[in-house]
């Protein structure tokens, strides 16, 4: 079996039609800083958080945030490297 390589491909990208900002991981939303999805303040749209391109609401985002849960084990809380 050949040995093939895996890419990560993270990208900040902007929609010219109406000035929305999206952060992606491999090509699907994603963001753990904060809202992957961001509108114009003008444009009165609330931003959407997502993890790994499935759409939460800020709360349920936050819980996944906080708890660690979804995380690398490098990034999660109380974990101890040695």
């Amino acid at each position: 079996m050949e040995n093939q390589e895996q890419y990560v491909v993270v990208r900040k990208l902007t929609r010219v039609s109406d000035g929305a900002v999206g952060m992606t991981l491999n090509y699907k939303l994603h963001s753990w800083k904060g809202p992957a999805l961001k509108y114009p303040k003008e444009s009165g749209k609330k931003p959407e958080y997502y993890i790994y391109g499935i759409q939460y609401s800020k709360e349920q985002w936050l819980e996944f945030k906080n708890g660690g849960e979804g995380l690398p084990f490098f990034k999660q809380a109380g974990t101890k490297m040695r």
